[in-house]
């Protein structure tokens, strides 16, 4: 998987926004708010190709969680990202 070229996170009003700056993704119908998680989950796998295991990664480095937990948030996250379009 990859974050999906021309989406960048940006902090909007203190809010963690991910943007289109390409014109090929702009949809105006849709924003995505990400929560502080998220935000640490997509700046940590910004620019590289990443699997499930790399998010679990991510989430055991960050957070006191077990591994049974992060991988289950990990695939869910991922899943939510392939379905609104923004990694591939």
């Amino acid at each position: 998987m990859r974050i999906k070229e021309g989406f960048e996170l940006r902090n909007v009003c203190g809010e963690h926004v991910v943007v289109a700056t390409g014109m090929q993704n702009i949809d105006f119908s849709k924003i995505i708010n990400f929560n502080e998680s998220a935000a640490v989950l997509w700046n940590g796998l910004q620019d590289k190709d990443f699997t499930v295991d790399d998010i679990v990664e991510v989430l055991l480095s960050e957070y006191e969680v077990d591994e049974a937990t992060a991988r289950q948030d990990a695939e869910a996250i991922a899943k939510s990202w392939m379905e609104i379009g923004i990694i591939e």
